[in-house]
């Protein structure tokens, strides 16, 4: 054994000093990556670190894998572990920072975490000309986002001056990767204004930049050259336009791909995996412009397609998901002590894709050995210290911490002595432990009172130093001592052995059966053949079905669970015996397994299953149950053939199925004694595509504007699809007419079909019928419904039209009926035409009140038809005058006096002010008055008198007014 020098022991002995006490360092906090807002009101940075350490830690912080010199500078300050970064500089103080925490027992270094400046600069101020497109073309508006960081924006596009975000749909879609508008069919007929609008949020310190820049610096006009070009417009094929790039996604991350075209009619955007269905966990929104595939997984890797198709052609685009994974571990280091000049093998195994690269630390420096596995042979003290194993990929990086501590200390029984009293079974097997702190591993001895003891058939001294003595007799009682010494010292410690009987057991059964929800008793005896009393029965009582009374188990409300063989255990200090008994509990079958489909057609699966236990009675038969993907209820009954399923089989067809849709199975078994639990749901399984054979519902139609036939009906049902590419033929000719015309609509979802022609006679029948199609082929018709086509819209203006103002806030308006009309007045000063107030009149009605016009107002008239296919031409304009207003103040009354039946008023006359019309006249009334009568006497009750006012003698006076003309005043 090799001999330690002067420094070792130096280092030995302060180990020793503080083995039960110290430890290294063990981080609690550490740095994040941090982005900091060049506009930030915040003028610091703060970088975490803490530790657990005994004694505590000193910390010392990295930039760049370089010590950082807090006096140097003054940008830096150290709280506690923490570092503080005051009014950071860019180009300063920008890297990766890492943390070290030193105490005796070693150093660690932190995970390193980056400090960067986040910013958006706004857009550029050049000059972008405007777009000119064609009606029915697509159009594509770039954004040219400003320098930012970090990479991650938002964008939305504002529609004119007032902030109105356009509203994203399968015609419209901005790109979350370059922020282009994309606009697949322009069908709008006016100058507008549109504004790229880039969000920037970050994490951890979450900020929000919101800058919104116009990216032209004048009105961005679509000019529509169709309006020069009269003539129908044209229809372009799909074209993709935006691609999504070969992707590398990390498993359990959310990845969005991007695929969007122009064409006219608007495209219908599709996706597919090939060589296999899109994965579960998927979802497509903005219209299809977008799939979603979140918590991906390897599985989920493979080649994507993006198609887009219209009814003049189709285009698509592929592109590869890879996916690859963070470095994760798989085996890692631990905390340990380890004996001086004894070997040590550390491990650490990182998985990830691509592979991790694996790199040591030993107290913050690095380590050469470059493999996942460090050796040390033959340990010493300095070899004591931190460890650190480090896996690294493109993806990321993770750190695991242990300490290794190399020890060294002369034998001691202080915590852990030989046992002062040894019980031993006469005949049976005596085990006395020796394990005494000593380090390195000692050699041991043994002896019997002065006797020393050495290995032979009876006694064997264990490599840990036990002692093991069979066939103990009484001769073997006495005083045992253990003797451990190593180069450091030695010990010994002492205990005593006393031989006891052996226990045996009677009546025990050895077999027993019962039914589910029963009672069962097993009885177990047992003797002792010394002065030894039992101190142990241990017969199952921790559970609430078992009772234990005297020896004997009592299981209440027997389960299936409950079968299985039973052991009674009888213990004394020395010695133990058992007795087993067999329990068998009958009940309902267990549920199958292994349950697959196999032979899957369009309306049905072959379904294999493998027997689950019969629990001791015979299966009968089996229940087979499906569910599918459209179906918000939960597992019903399947239909199979032959349609009772007998309990010897192992398999059956399900018929009666949809096709194209998603289904899983389960299988129930049942035999005499109940129905089991139903087994595992089968993988999910898509049945094959057929020919749909359910048509559309509720044909209808007709109105819209002129030269237009509109067709509606009621969609099929997502689980009458029968196959992928679903859509309606609609078909329809003039009632008179023989030859049938036939148009595709590709979206299953559409409710209607506008047919614009201008050959097409307003208001003519037509018969209409609709049938589904899908990839496989095409369904029945519908019933045939009749329709008509669009009405023109009037020709004419009305006529005979007259108008007359009321009031100051009133007018009548009048005209020879035809249809129905609108009515349009302004004031012709102060208004202007397009902000002219509308009323709307049914077309039995010749004449509409307007109100809520201004006083003393010029305003002007228009009178216009409509119908369903639009407005006619208007009326020529009348020109009314509203009166002025009506006197804003009352009169004041002057006096009342009242005189048997009749009443004398005095007011003073009102003088209306310039705006007001003349006084014509003034308006008297009088107000429904109650008077009560105490008796038949009809002498009225007074206020003050407070007799009740029986009834019905209470009377009421009628109201009264009266109009008296002129302006004067006086008694009435």
């Amino acid at each position: 054994m090799r001999m330690m020098g002067a420094s070792e022991r130096v280092l030995g002995e302060m180990f020793a000093s503080n083995l039960r006490f110290g430890y290294g360092p063990v981080f609690e906090d550490q740095p994040v990556e941090t982005i900091y807002p060049e506009e930030s009101p915040e003028a610091k940075i703060t970088m975490s670190c803490r530790a657990r350490a005994n004694p505590p830690a000193t910390y010392q912080w990295r930039l760049n894998s370089r010590s950082i010199d807090l006096d140097g500078d003054n940008h830096y300050t150290q709280v506690g572990g923490d570092l503080v970064i005051s009014n950071p500089i860019k180009n300063k103080h920008v890297g990766n920072y890492s943390c070290v925490a030193t105490n005796d027992y070693g150093t660690v270094v932190s995970r390193e975490a980056g400090v960067r400046f986040g910013y958006l600069d706004f857009f550029s101020s050049e000059e972008r000309e405007a777009v000119h497109v064609k009606e029915g073309q697509g159009a594509v508006l770039l954004c040219a986002p400003p320098p930012h960081y970090p990479h991650e924006l938002s964008f939305r596009w504002i529609l004119n001056e007032f902030p109105i975000f356009i509203t994203l749909d399968k015609r419209r879609f901005v790109s979350q990767t370059t922020g282009n508008l994309y606009i697949s069919k322009v069908d709008f007929r006016m100058c507008l204004r549109l504004d790229c609008n880039a969000t920037l949020s970050f994490h951890p310190t979450i900020l929000f930049f919101f800058f919104t820049h116009p990216i032209w610096s004048k009105v961005v006009c679509f000019y529509f050259l169709f309006l020069h070009q009269p003539g129908p417009i044209r229809k372009y094929p799909a074209d993709i336009k935006v691609k999504f790039p070969d992707t590398y996604a990390l498993v359990g991350q959310n990845v969005t791909m991007e695929c969007f075209a122009l064409g006219n009619p608007i495209p219908q955007i599709r996706w597919k995996k090939m060589n296999g269905e899109l994965p579960s966990n998927h979802d497509v929104s903005m219209a299809g412009a977008h799939l979603h595939l979140y918590n991906v997984q390897y599985e989920d890797e493979g080649t994507y397609e993006c198609e887009a198709l219209n009814s003049k052609g189709k285009d698509w685009h592929r592109a590869r998901v890879s996916v690859e994974a963070f470095p994760e571990w798989t085996e890692s280091i631990n905390s340990t002590e380890k004996d001086i000049s004894s070997d040590y093998t550390m491990s650490c195994v990182a998985s990830g894709k691509p592979k991790p690269h694996v790199q040591w630390l030993k107290n913050s420096y690095a380590v050469r050995e470059l493999s996942h596995t460090l050796f040390t042979l033959a340990l010493t003290f300095k070899d004591s210290g931190m460890y650190q194993c480090i896996a690294e990929n493109r993806h990321g990086v993770i750190y695991a911490n242990a300490e290794l501590r190399v020890i060294a200390c002369a034998p001691t029984f202080e915590h852990n002595p030989v046992k002062w009293r040894i019980l031993g079974a006469k005949n049976g097997r005596v085990v006395i432990e020796c394990k005494p702190k000593a380090a390195p591993k000692p050699s041991f001895s043994w002896s019997k009172g002065t006797e020393l003891l050495f290995n032979s058939t009876r006694v064997l001294i264990w490599e840990d130093g036990s002692l093991e003595i069979l066939n103990v007799t009484e001769a073997d009682e006495g005083r045992y001592t253990c003797f451990a010494e190593n180069n450091r010292g030695k010990a010994n410690s002492t205990g005593s052995l006393s031989i006891t009987g052996k226990l045996q057991t009677h009546n025990a059964r050895t077999h027993a059966r019962a039914h589910t929800h029963t009672h069962t008793h097993e009885p177990c005896t047992m003797a002792v053949g010394s002065t030894w009393d039992i101190i142990a029965c241990i017969c199952f009582v921790r559970f609430p079905n078992y009772k234990h009374v005297h020896g004997e188990l009592l299981i209440k409300n027997t389960q299936l669970k409950h079968s299985g063989r039973y052991t009674c255990t009888a213990q004394t200090p020395v010695d133990n015996v058992t007795a087993s008994a067999n329990l068998v509990v009958r009940g309902p079958p267990g549920s199958p397994g292994g349950v697959r489909v196999e032979e899957i057609r369009d309306k049905s699966v072959r379904l294999i299953w493998s027997r689950g236990t019969d629990n001791h009675s015979p299966i009968s038969k089996y229940t087979i149950q499906c569910r599918d993907s459209f179906s918000q209820e939960d597992w019903r009954d399947a239909t199979t053939s032959p349609p009772d399923v007998e309990g010897n089989a192992e398999s059956a067809t399900v018929v009666d199925l949809f096709p194209w849709t998603e289904y899983e199975f389960r299988v129930i078994a049942t035999n005499t004694l109940g129905t089991g639990d139903p087994s595992s749901p089968s993988p999910k399984v898509t049945t094959l595509e057929a020919v749909p054979v359910v048509a559309p519902s509720d044909i209808g139609g007709g109105g819209g504007t002129s030269r237009e036939l509109t067709i509606t009906w009621t969609p099929v049902q997502p689980q009458y699809y029968y196959g992928r590419n679903f859509g309606y033929i609609i078909a329809f000719k003039p009632r008179d007419g023989y030859e049938w015309r036939k148009v595709t609509v590709a979206d299953p979802g559409a409710k209607h079909y506008v047919h614009k022609d201008p050959s097409i006679l307003a208001s003519t029948e037509f018969e209409v019928k609709v049938k589904a199609f899908n990839s496989k082929g095409e369904g029945p018709y519908s019933l045939m419904a009749v329709i008509y086509s669009a009405q023109d819209v009037p020709s004419k203006a009305p006529t005979s039209v007259g108008a007359r103002a009321l009031s100051a806030t009133e007018a009548i308006v009048w005209w020879l009926p035809v249809t129905q009309h609108t009515v349009r007045y302004w004031r012709k000063a102060e208004d202007s035409e397009t902000s002219s107030q509308r009323v709307v009149v049914s077309s039995r009605e010749n004449q509409t009140r307007l109100d809520n016009m201004r006083p003393d107002s010029h305003y002007l008239i228009e009178v216009k038809a409509y119908n369903a296919a639009g407005y006619g031409p208007p009326s020529q304009h009348l020109q009314i005058y509203t009166k002025k207003a009506p006197p804003s103040r009352p009169p004041k009354i002057i006096s009342k006096k009242l005189k048997g039946t009749s009443v004398n008023i005095a007011w003073e006359h009102v003088e209306p002010l310039a705006n007001e019309s003349t006084i014509d006249g003034y308006k008297v009334g009088t107000a429904v008055v109650p008077t009560c009568y105490k008796d038949s006497t009809n002498i009225p009750v007074p206020k003050k008198n407070k007799v009740s006012c029986p009834k019905p003698p209470c009377r009421t006076h009628p109201a009264h007014h009266e109009v008296l003309q002129g302006p004067g005043h006086g008694p009435r």
